[in-house]
């Protein structure tokens, strides 16, 4: 696996973006679909989530909402994002963990999780199927993995953040079975308005880059209203579609 490069500084990205990224739709239109898959309400205790790039922390405190029994641990390459979610989310654990190294966390968590969340993470990586096979050590057999990555052209603003690949579901498919791990769906979502946004995004190009820099306060008012419109039109996308520019997944380490 290959160590992160400069446009991997996670430090530097979640100070830089957080307020941007709580108002982007697409975040938030990502967590339905996780939540979805996740299916917690009807899930038998226990519950022990691994969140894989748990950025600062804001799946994890919607779980932990979802279902408070739930024990949740987060890795994160940021050590700021990792300051900020234990912050924000002191139900949970966090800790920070580089994916493409050896794993740092604790013995007590191998064959732990009875889920595992990894969304919009593959696609910063060299060897996804490699990052994959390095934590299932950690996930209990049966475990259910959540997966998100992107489809769909790439945009400057993806590039900057350290974008290598975006995925279409053979690449995705392959991914996962390359790690050895079973694949119960996979499919795509957000058409229609979801690929608008982000032909929206990639039109933006490198002013997108600038004005997110700036933190929520300083977008320009056109990009707040367009934010908040498509939080309304994302409710109309669909969630299973071969033209969605949204890949989901759920994967499950096999049992014995």
């Amino acid at each position: 696996m290959v160590a992160p490069g400069p446009t991997d500084d996670w430090d530097s990205h979640w100070k830089t973006y957080r307020g941007t990224a709580l108002l982007n739709p697409a975040q938030a239109y990502r967590r339905r679909l996780i939540f979805e898959l996740l299916d917690l309400a009807g899930a038998r205790a226990p519950v022990r989530l691994l969140d894989l790039g748990s950025g600062f922390g804001t799946l994890a405190g919607e779980l932990l909402h979802a279902r408070p029994d739930a024990e949740v641990v987060g890795l994160d390459l940021s050590a700021s994002g990792v300051e900020m979610a234990r912050t924000s989310v002191p139900g949970a654990r966090f800790f920070q963990q580089d994916f493409t190294q050896l794993m740092t966390l604790e013995d007590r968590y191998r064959g732990w999780a009875t889920h595992a969340v990894c969304s919009e993470v593959l696609e910063h990586l060299d060897d996804p199927a490699a990052m994959l096979r390095n934590l299932r050590p950690y996930f209990a057999p049966g475990c259910k993995l959540i997966i998100t990555v992107p489809s769909g052209p790439m945009s400057a603003f993806d590039r900057h953040i350290g974008h290598r690949r975006h995925f279409d579901p053979a690449l995705l498919e392959s991914t996962l079975r390359g790690a050895g791990l079973e694949v119960a769906d996979l499919r795509g979502a957000g058409f229609p308005f979801f690929n608008l946004y982000r032909l929206a995004v990639v039109a933006r190009g490198e002013k997108l880059v600038e004005e997110g820099a700036g933190g929520a306060t300083t977008l320009p008012l056109a990009g707040r209203v367009a934010m908040h419109a498509f939080s309304w039109l994302f409710k109309l996308n669909t969630s299973r579609t071969r033209l969605g520019w949204q890949l989901v997944a759920i994967g499950a380490e096999p049992r014995p």
